[in-house]
């Protein structure tokens, strides 16, 4: 199996890494409650999906 001739220094794998950023997730508004929610998820508040309740929310 090939090995890496050269190390890489941390200037290089510091740059490559500046690339990587978190993003935030696109947030929906619940019709229901109109807290934010994710998209295509019942929402955690409310627990509606689809105009109708599929989960009991969390207290």
């Amino acid at each position: 199996m090939p090995n890496p001739k050269r190390r890489h220094s941390r200037s290089r794998r510091d740059k490559r890494r500046a690339n990587y950023k978190p993003t935030a997730p696109n947030l929906s508004e619940c019709p229901q409650c109109h807290e934010p929610k994710l998209p295509h998820r019942a929402c955690p508040k409310c627990g509606y999906y689809h105009g109708r309740t599929v989960i009991v929310p969390k207290e």
